[in-house]
Order: structure tokens, then C-alpha cells, then sequence
């Protein structure tokens, strides 16, 4: 029963779901017509509103080029290289291979996002070229899977903000710890409840071996197919050898690591999407060991961000379309309007979800949201922690049906959003479900 509704939903979305570019388009239009249609603005406000967000995110899409990059030029020296294959040499199986990818995607999403996306995708990838006859496409979407717990765990911007002096909305809630969001008895248990049930959901998904697509490195790895770039010139030139000496490399890494260290003795252990690209540029600097490998994988890897860079202006036009057209605001009063406090945070989180389709950032949704539903929660006597994490995975859960996220997994894959996406959606009703009765048992 259950292989069979996967099968459905892997075929529904083979059929129908667009190009990841054309579902930014299509959102985009959507958006732009509900927000004549529910909030009578007109046809050129509209066109205002998306001109005026389009290119609002435009530091975050160069933090995005820059996790994917470093993470992929750090995964392609010698060291990584063995690491991951330590790693994939655990999976043996099919089945095995598709449990420890999920698994290992949860634990790197619930430590910090950005790692996450990129080491099990690599990861993915490597158990790929390991166990045969596993299904390519359902690793990859297994990889892509764990990223659903990313704003119950240690990178979450919502707890993190909230626990922060000085945050937007401290008038209304005051300063939340993290002991009551991020730790708490309900996230935690939300969190390992998805640790242990999605990689048996995945393991239960994998097709029937005649229906299997598996991985050719072919078909899938284009961004390797060239050869590296032999050095050009004299090699006894000057220039040639700066470009081929381990001094020049050790030493810019050297101040690149005195800084992670200073860092982390004066914050702590604080991730951010700066601080994990630093790590990731310098470690890949070192390892390699003369500029021209380290430039020779960059260029590789530079390949992969087309998606990036195309696709996010659209969908900050979207965000800049719903939150100045107010049509956000519209679906968290509709959901408000048929609350009680037994069911405000669920409700908040579903409409969480259905807002980030549009909003897929979580700053910018807490930005929408956070100020309707706190204060309603207060009238309601209603948990701030509760409301305030029911927004965060409302934030993360439908990131599983939205190819903005996916686009750096499906590029270091070589994949499709659709080639994924049918799985994704099995993926999403499951956690639904178990996020949906954490807040109503808590």
C-alpha cells in the first residue's frame, strides 16, 4: 500500500511539476493575482511591489553561491574525498545506503543548515558511486530530507533570535531562552521522532529493483568531466611557480584559521551560513596545496550555481509581492479567525507552512508572521515558545516541496526537481504528521 502511493506520487509529479524555474514563474504569477483578487490592489501596485523586492536578496543569494561552492571544492580534495568514502563504505546495501544518508542529512541539518545541504548531498553522491543498485534519485531525495529539522536545531534563526537582546518583537514576548524552544521536551522529542521514523519511511520507498534509476557518473557528474588545467607557461617562470607553491597556500590559510579561532573563543560555537563558507574556503585552500588546484576545483564547482543565481531574484519578488501587498498577513488572520488555544499552534503551524511556499526564507517569514500571531498568542494565553517554534517548522517542513532549497543538492546531484520532488511530498505528509501531534500532545 505504501509502495504504491509513493509510486503515484512519484509519477504525479514526473508528470506535472514544472522545471524549478518555471515553479518560481508560476508562483510568481499565482502570488501576483491573489493579491488583486483577495486584497484589491491593483495590476501596477503589484508590478511595484515585485520590482521593488526582486533584487532584496541579493546577499543571500551570494551566501548560497558561496556555501556551495566552498563545500564543493573542500569535498574535492584528497582528505574529503576519503572521509566521505569512509563514511559510504558503511552502506552496503540498498536499503542500508538510504537509512544512513537520511540519518546522516537529520544530524548535519540539525547542527547548521548550510553544512548540512552540502556534506549529504556529497554524501549522496559517493554512496552512489559505492552500493550498486541503489535508486539514485531517492538518495539524493533522502539527502535532500533531512533538511526538514534544520529550524528545530542549532542554526534555527527563530530561537536564536528571540533569545537575543533587542530582537523586533522583545516589547511583546520579552527574551525566550533557548532551554524552551531549541531544548525543549516538545522540539526535542519532534526532533528525534523524525530521526528515527524518516529514514525507515525513505527505506520503505526504495522502488522495486526493475524500477530503479541508478547513478552513472556519466549522466550525473558533469561538473567533473574536465580534466584539471595543466599549468600554462614557462613552468619555471615566476608566476607559474606562485601558482604551484604550498607556501602561498599555507600561509593566506593560516590567517583565515587565527580569525575561525578568534571567532570561536569569543562567541562560542555560533554557525552562520559567513562563518561555515569561511571554514569551508580555507580548509579548502589548505588541502589542496597550491593555488592552481584550489582555482582548478573552484572553477568546477562555479559550474553547479546557475540555479542560484537565476531563480532567487524571482522569488524575492514573490516575498516583496506577498508582505507589501499584505497577502500574508490575510492567510495568518484566516487562520487566527478559526483558532482556539488548544489549536492556535498547530494551526499556526500549517499556515507557517502554506506561507513559506511563497516566503521560503525564514527570516522573512518570522518577519511576516512573527508580529501577527505573537500577540494573539498572548491574548489567547498561548505559549510564546510554542507559537514561536510552530512558525520556525511551519518554516522548515514544506521546504521538502519547495525547489528553492533543493536547488544546491540538485546541482551537486545532477538532478531535477522533479526527479525528487515525488518522493519529497511522501517525506512531507510523514513529517506533517509527527510535527502536527508534537503540538498537540505538548
Amino acid at each position: 500500500m505504501f509502495q504504491a502511493l509513493t509510486n503515484a506520487s512519484v509519477r504525479l509529479v514526473q508528470r506535472y511539476l514544472p522545471d524549478a524555474f518555471l515553479f518560481a514563474v508560476i508562483l510568481t504569477f499565482i502570488v501576483f493575482v491573489a493579491g488583486m483578487v483577495v486584497n484589491g490592489k491593483t495590476p501596477l501596485e503589484m508590478v511595484n511591489f515585485w520590482g521593488n523586492g526582486f533584487w532584496g536578496l541579493l546577499s543571500f543569494t551570494m551566501q548560497m553561491v558561496l556555501i556551495l561552492v566552498t563545500g564543493h571544492t573542500l569535498a574535492a580534495t584528497e582528505v574529503c574525498k576519503k572521509g566521505l568514502r569512509a563514511v559510504a563504505s558503511i552502506a552496503h546495501t540498498p536499503g542500508r545506503a538510504i537509512v544512513l544518508t537520511t540519518l546522516v542529512s537529520c544530524v548535519a541539518n540539525w547542527i547548521n543548515w548550510g553544512f548540512g545541504l552540502v556534506i549529504s548531498a556529497l554524501l549522496a553522491r559517493e554512496i552512489a558511486r559505492r552500493v550498486e543498485k541503489v535508486d539514485y534519485r531517492l538518495l539524493v531525495a533522502s539527502a535532500y530530507g533531512g533538511f526538514v529539522v534544520w529550524h528545530g536545531g542549532l542554526a534555527g534563526s527563530v530561537p536564536l533570535t528571540i533569545a537575543t537582546e533587542k530582537h523586533s518583537l522583545q516589547d511583546v514576548i520579552g527574551i525566550i531562552p533557548t532551554s524552551e524552544t531549541m531544548f525543549s521536551p516538545m522540539n526535542l522529542t519532534i526532533i528525534v521522532a523524525i530521526m528515527v521514523i524518516l529514514p525507515l519511511v525513505n527505506r520503505m520507498m526504495l522502488p522495486a529493483e526493475k524500477d530503479r534509476i541508478v547513478y552513472h557518473a556519466a549522466d550525473y557528474d558533469h561538473e567533473e568531466t574536465a580534466a584539471a588545467a595543466a599549468p600554462t607557461g614557462d613552468p619555471d617562470s615566476p608566476a607559474v611557480k606562485m601558482e604551484n607553491s604550498r607556501v602561498i597556500s599555507y600561509l593566506i590559510s593560516a590567517i583565515g584559521f587565527v580569525y575561525l579561532i578568534a571567532y570561536f573563543v569569543d562567541k562560542g560555537f555560533k554557525l552562520n551560513l559567513d562563518i561555515v563558507s569561511l571554514a569551508f574556503l580555507f580548509l579548502g585552500i589548505f588541502l589542496h596545496g597550491t593555488p592552481r588546484k584550489f582555482l582548478d576545483a573552484m572553477g568546477d564547482a562555479i559550474k553547479t550555481t546557475t540555479g542560484i543565481v537565476v531563480q532567487f531574484p524571482f522569488y524575492a519578488g514573490i516575498i516583496g509581492m506577498m508582505t507589501a501587498s499584505g497577502l500574508a498577513a490575510s492567510i495568518s488572520q484566516w487562520f487566527i479567525s478559526i483558532s482556539t488555544p488548544t489549536t492556535f499552534p498547530l494551526f499556526t503551524f500549517w499556515s507557517a507552512g502554506l506561507l513559506n511556499i511563497f516566503i521560503p526564507s525564514g527570516g522573512g517569514q518570522w518577519a511576516v508572521q512573527g508580529p501577527i500571531m505573537l500577540p494573539v498568542a498572548t491574548e489567547l494565553g498561548v505559549s510564546h515558545a510554542k507559537v514561536a517554534m510552530a512558525i520556525a517548522w511551519g518554516d522548515a517542513w514544506t521546504n521538502l516541496i519547495q525547489p528553492f532549497w533543493a536547488l544546491p543538492v540538485l546541482a551537486l546531484a545532477g538532478l531535477g526537481a522533479r526527479d525528487i520532488m515525488g518522493y519529497c511530498l511522501m517525506m512531507l505528509l510523514v513529517t506533517g504528521a509527527i510535527i502536527s501531534l508534537g503540538f498537540l500532545v505538548f
